[in-house]
């Protein structure tokens, strides 16, 4: 199991998360929502584009 980083920051009055190392961003009305969100865009994405896909080395 791989740990990717989840930033958090406020736009309006919605919560976004972004992980930097995957590129992938969501949001949130609440700081969980917005993680969780995240947390369910980026297993998502690394199903549909494996790191060896993209030409990376695996997680």
């Amino acid at each position: 199991m791989k740990t990717f980083t989840a930033v958090v920051y406020t736009e309006d009055n919605m919560y976004i998360a972004e992980c930097p190392e995957v590129g992938r961003v969501s949001q949130g009305e609440t700081v969980e929502d917005a993680v969780a969100n995240l947390r369910e865009a980026t297993e998502l994405y690394l199903a549909e584009f494996p790191p060896s896909k993209r030409g990376e080395s695996p997680l």
